[in-house]
């Protein structure tokens, strides 16, 4: 730079220059985002199932409560365990109308090799509510509370047989954890695998199995009708309703909580803005009456997380779950 009064007051225009490029770029940071046409909530399953039948409930509460003002449609896009729903979510890297409602598959699929797609590859927005998994026995049962089942687990790991709905579900999960809690190797274990937690059920009603780990919906059914017992509950603390009286494994000496979180993604790419404004949508979609209603007749719990909060819980799950199925040997 030139010295001298000229060089000086060409100096001072051009920082003034450089001062408004960077207020109008931390204006344009700044300025709130919304949709502007229509938005897809991506599911990685077929019509039907939980994931969907969550997509919907969401889908039709945000329109019907006018919390986004375009259209909203659910579009499935199942197999691969998902991947096929993540990789489509990513095709539309950077853009806000794209979004995805997922579960415990985005972090274990991935470890085990089945997605090349993790956590850390979307967008975290929220997590909605968490459904725990319980461990359910028939009437019947001499298995009188989860302290009973872990200590003949202990003794002989193969001496029961215990049905899950699925290999890459959260029964599966909750029972290797507890396996692993109380010293016991989880590969010992006699698990049967069903394709849902209704056939599951219903082998243990038929006396094929001994006990079931799986989320709450069939177990609750039976219990209901006086047809099942529901030996524990892997949250951090008791459900409300008519699962009040029933104890949580921590209560019961195994140190475990387990859930079928639901949480809602966007792709790879998505601003602060993007992220913000769907942060607040799912805000209050938790706080109407009509979620908080469902929540409680489903048996599930509304941890409402947002995208910070998302992602450090996804990262404990994905610490979490990649050291059991190191444990099990199912890591590639």
């Amino acid at each position: 730079m030139r010295s001298g009064r000229g060089g000086t007051g060409t100096a001072w225009r051009w920082m003034a220059v450089l001062a408004a490029g960077f207020a109008t770029g931390a204006a344009c940071a700044q300025t709130p985002w919304k949709p502007e046409k229509g938005v897809e909530i991506v599911v990685g399953t077929s019509p039907g199932g939980g994931q969907d039948t969550s997509a919907r409930f969401v889908q039709k509460l945000m329109q019907d409560k006018q919390l986004v003002a375009t259209p909203m449609v659910v579009v499935n896009k199942p197999g691969g365990g998902s991947s096929v729903g993540y990789a489509y979510l990513n095709q539309h890297a950077g853009d806000g109308h794209f979004i995805m409602l997922l579960t415990v598959p985005l972090i274990t699929n991935h470890i085990m090799g089945l997605s090349k797609i993790s956590y850390a590859d979307l967008s975290p927005l929220a997590v909605l509510f968490e459904d725990y998994i319980v461990s359910t026995v028939a009437p019947q049962s001499p298995i009188g509370s989860s302290k009973e089942l872990m200590a003949r687990l202990a003794k002989d790991p193969a001496s029961l047989s215990i049905g899950v709905p699925s290999l890459t579900g959260g029964g599966y999960y909750a029972i290797a954890l507890a396996a692993k809690a109380h010293g016991i190797d989880p590969k010992r274990l006699k698990t049967v695998v069903f394709k849902s937690g209704g056939d599951s059920i219903t082998a243990l009603l038929g006396g094929h199995i001994d006990v079931m780990l799986s989320t709450t919906a069939a177990p609750v059914a039976q219990l209901r009708a006086g047809k099942a017992r529901i030996l524990a509950v892997a949250a951090p603390q008791r459900l409300a309703g008519e699962l009040a009286e029933v104890p949580t494994l921590r209560e019961q000496g195994t140190n475990v909580i387990f859930s079928n979180w639901r949480g809602i993604v966007g792709p790879r790419g998505l601003n602060a803005a993007q992220i913000a404004y769907w942060e607040d949508v799912m805000a209050r979609l938790v706080a109407t009456d009509e979620f908080r209603r469902d929540v409680e007749r489903r048996n599930w719990v509304a941890n409402f997380r947002r995208s910070d909060a998302m992602r450090r819980f996804l990262k404990e799950q994905h610490d979490e779950l990649r050291g059991l199925l190191t444990d099990l040997g199912m890591v590639k």
